[in-house]
Order: structure tokens, then sequence, then C-alpha cells
């Protein structure tokens, strides 16, 4: 007879259980399964290359970056929607051959999702060659549709995707001004990352704050003296991306605000019910910074990936459009925060919460290619929502180390291995 769900769950979430898995996952990896893993990278950007719908996003960013060194306003074209700035970073681009971008464009994105899972791991103090590093990349690529996706089209999330990690490894480093730099530089790519500024906000950084929103600015200054016509933005680009774009975006869109009508929803209430999911998690990543340090048994590292990706998915509830790989952003993350006890990978809701995007699964026909944003919805709102629910919980009681004179203080631990103790058991 199989388990009922509570004790699978309570099975699955036990400590010694977790402490098993984890000690595996960090041991070395085989040199066979970095041959494979180099591998399936190497197949999944080749393969993506070889498609005629290669670059497609990028595409419209090295078009707008055509169009300034012709002398015309990159808003010309509805479809660029960044700010001036991201096409001066366009114009590298637009000078290479097609040939020879069709190679650097998808490695790019490969390297730029990689360095996101590199800062992720060093950010929970897990070696770069363990098994969950190698392993988990490779398995990531291969079974992860919405990777597959972005390496595909190009789309300039892969660098908020790189961005996001790093900031939060400077941040956790009490490098608050460099995260705010890079925060700024990826904004002034694409503004994704807007939403971040709340977390310089709550940790009270103002100086990060100021870089993060002053670099994008003084970019798009400088590419705006360049272009003509560079109030376009305002008055053609705004209003149409604030609107959701238009038909050729509305089937790849996840946000509830879109899809909830497609099935039925009346607008008016998919609006409420985006906007009060936002909310919601807003509130819970108030609350989640709150939270002392002491409570998850480690250096605060996991209070500030959770209260990140909460800002993060609460700003993809409401986002016209909200598409499949903005997810890439904070999946790194939360995977590898796995290290740790008590966070959300242990849980299987978590692992449930990525089945619609995991590839390979046939699904009927009518959750497929144009309708494939149910299926991403679900698993934003799904993840959301587990966030929301995990800040609620007040943290495990720590016990207060006891220092007598002359004792060395407590430092950091170097590798995610060492345990540490909290309460009557010893956690990762």
């Amino acid at each position: 007879m199989g388990l009922r769900p509570s004790v699978w769950v309570t099975k699955w979430d036990s400590p010694s259980s977790w402490d098993r898995r984890v000690e595996w996952l960090l041991r070395p990896a085989p040199r066979s399964w970095r041959f494979v893993g180099v591998m399936i990278l190497l197949k999944v950007a080749v393969s993506a290359s070889m498609r005629a719908n290669w670059g497609s996003d990028n595409a419209f960013v090295v078009k707008a970056a055509d169009a300034l060194l012709a002398g015309v306003s990159p808003y010309e074209d509805k479809r660029f929607l960044y700010l001036p700035s991201a096409v001066l970073m366009a114009i590298p681009e637009a000078l290479l051959p097609d040939s020879l971008l069709r190679c650097v464009l998808t490695l790019g994105m490969t390297g730029l999702v990689g360095l996101g899972w590199w800062a992720s791991l060093r950010l929970f103090s897990v070696p770069v060659a363990s098994r969950l590093a190698v392993g988990g990349f490779a398995l990531f690529a291969q079974a992860y549709k919405p990777y597959f996706n972005l390496v595909l089209i190009g789309n300039w999330t892969a660098i908020s995707a790189a961005a996001l990690p790093v900031a939060l490894l400077l941040a956790h480093r009490k490098h608050w001004a460099a995260a705010g730099l890079v925060v700024g530089l990826a904004i002034a790519c694409k503004p994704m990352l807007v939403p971040l500024g709340l977390l310089f906000l709550l940790a009270r950084q103002w100086r990060g704050l100021a870089l993060a929103a002053g670099v994008p600015v003084a970019l798009s200054l400088v590419g705006a003296l360049m272009m003509p016509h560079p109030t376009l933005f305002f008055t053609k680009t705004l209003p149409f991306l604030l609107n959701g774009q238009d038909s050729y975006a509305l089937p790849w869109d996840a946000s509830p605000i879109a899809a909830l009508p497609r099935l039925g929803v009346p607008a008016p209430l998919a609006v409420a019910l985006a906007f009060a999911g936002a909310g919601c998690g807003l509130w819970a990543a108030w609350r989640r910074w709150r939270r002392p340090v002491e409570a998850d048994g480690d250096g605060g590292e996991l209070r500030l990936v959770e209260t990140a990706c909460m800002v993060m998915l609460a700003a993809f509830l409401v986002s016209r459009p909200s598409f499949d790989h903005y997810l890439i952003v904070v999946l790194p993350l939360l995977l590898a925060s796995g290290v740790r006890a008590g966070s959300m990978p242990r849980s299987p809701w978590f692992w449930l919460a990525l089945v619609p995007q995991t590839a390979g699964i046939p699904w009927p026909s009518e959750f497929e290619h144009k309708r494939r944003a149910f299926r991403d919805m679900v698993t934003l709102c799904s993840l959301a929502g587990l966030l929301v629910w995990r800040s609620r919980r007040p943290g495990r009681v720590m016990v207060e180390a006891v220092r007598t004179a002359g004792s060395p203080p407590r430092t950091e631990p170097e590798c995610a291995t060492i345990p540490v103790q909290t309460g009557s058991r010893t956690a990762f």
C-alpha cells in the first residue's frame, strides 16, 4: 500500500534523508559527468543555432542598433521595447556578420545562464566541481524547456539571469555598491530587475540603490542624445508595453492578467487577482526580510535569496507580458538553496510546480504551442504561492553560541558541507 500524502511529505522532508542527499551531491563530480554536461550544453546551443527562428528576440535589439547607425530612431519599430541604453549595448552585435553572430549568440546565452548558476552556487558555498554544480546545470539545460527557448530566441532575459545571482553574491559579501552597479548595468540592457530596488530599500543600502537607478538613467540619456526622436519611447513604446503589446505576444503571455481572460475569466477580475497576488508577494518579501537571520541557521544568504525571488515573482504576476523564460532569473538561486535545511527545494511541492515546464511530458494539444502560457502560468503562480506560504513560517529556534573571554570569533563556513547546529539536529 502507498504512503498517505502527509506521511510521504514527512519522509521527503526528513532532515536525515536530506542530509544524506546533500552530502552526496556536494562530492566531486566524476569526469564522465563533466563530459556529459558539456555535451548537453553544446547540443542545446548547436541545435538552437540550426533553427530557422534562432535569435528572433535578439533580432529586435540588433535591428534597433542598425537603425541608430543609419540615423533612424530605434523606436520607429514598435517591437523594440527596451531603454535607449540597450541600443548602445547592441551596437557590437550589429557589427558582427550573421554567421558569427549565430555562434556568439547561442554560446553567449549559455554562458550567461552558466554565470548565474555559478554565482548561485558560490552564494551557498557549494563547490563548483561538485555533483550538484555539474549535474544540476546539465539536467536543468536538458529537462527545463524554457532554457532551450531562451537560448533559441536569444532573449536578453539571460543578462538578468546572470546579474541577479551575481548581485546577491556581492550583497552577501557586504559589497552593496558593487551589487547596485551590477543591477544597474542589467537594467540598462533590459529593465527586468527594476523591482529589485525594493531589496535595497529593505536593506537600507542607499548607495547601492542610487547606482542601480543612476547607471541606467545615465546610459539612457547618452543613448537618447545619440538618436533622433527619443521621445517616441514615452509616446509610442511605453503605452504599447503597458497595454501588454498586441496579439503577437498574447499566446505566450503567462501573466494571469493575460491568461485568465483566455479561460473565460472577466478581465477586471483577472487584473484584481493578479494585483492581489503581487501585493501578497510584496508583503511576503517584507515579512521574509524581517525574519531574523539566526532563524535560518546560515549567514543570511537564504533570507537574501528568498526575499529577492519573492520580489521578482510578484513583479512577474503583473508584468505584461510575462514569458516562460522569465523564471530562469530566479530558479538557479532557488535550486542552489536546496543545500540549506528548510529551503523550498526540500519540499515536494516545489518540484511539482516545475512539472508544467518540464520537457518530454506529452501534454494534450490544448496545452501545447500557443496555449502553453496556461502551463507557464501554473508554474509562476505556484512558485509565488510557495514562497508566500514559506514567509508565514516563524523559522527554527537557534541555540545561541556562548563565547568566553579570549574565544575566537565565529567565521562563516567555507563549504556548504560544514554543518550548522540548530536546536537538537544538525542541518546543512
